[in-house]
């Protein structure tokens, strides 16, 4: 799904559940100011038409986020963002590059594990000569 010039995508054939997906790339353009506060999101319908998901996979996605603190969902109203964005540059500019790597770690079929050592590793290993 394309809105806004923002993407989200869902792959049916990864290991992680659809809802886990969903509200993780949610979670990053929220934390990347990409989805500002006030920001209304498609509706739980609309949404899940458009990913070809079931309605209770998107409620699923948007009760963790609403449960996180970062959207509200009224009856009648929507979902909106309620947390502000990334507080400085720095954090906007990580959680966009981490999202970029979780994404390809996906793609590798990697485990968390796996890809937070490779994390752990790159860090250990960047000031040595």
């Amino acid at each position: 799904m394309t809105a806004n010039g923002i993407s989200i995508s869902v792959n049916h054939a990864s290991p992680v559940p659809p809802y886990e997906q969903l509200r993780a790339q949610l979670a990053d353009l929220i934390a990347v100011g990409r989805l500002g506060q006030g920001t209304r999101l498609p509706s739980v319908r609309q949404l899940a038409s458009d990913l070809g998901l079931a309605n209770n996979t998107v409620v699923r996605a948007y009760r963790e986020l609403e449960t996180a603190g970062l959207v509200k969902s009224r009856r009648g109203s929507g979902t909106q963002v309620i947390a502000p964005s990334a507080t400085t540059d720095i954090e906007a500019k990580l959680a966009e590059h981490a999202s970029t790597y979780a994404a390809a770690a996906r793609q590798l079929n990697a485990t968390n594990d796996e890809a937070l050592a490779a994390i752990r590793y790159a860090l250990a290993h960047l000031d040595k000569p």
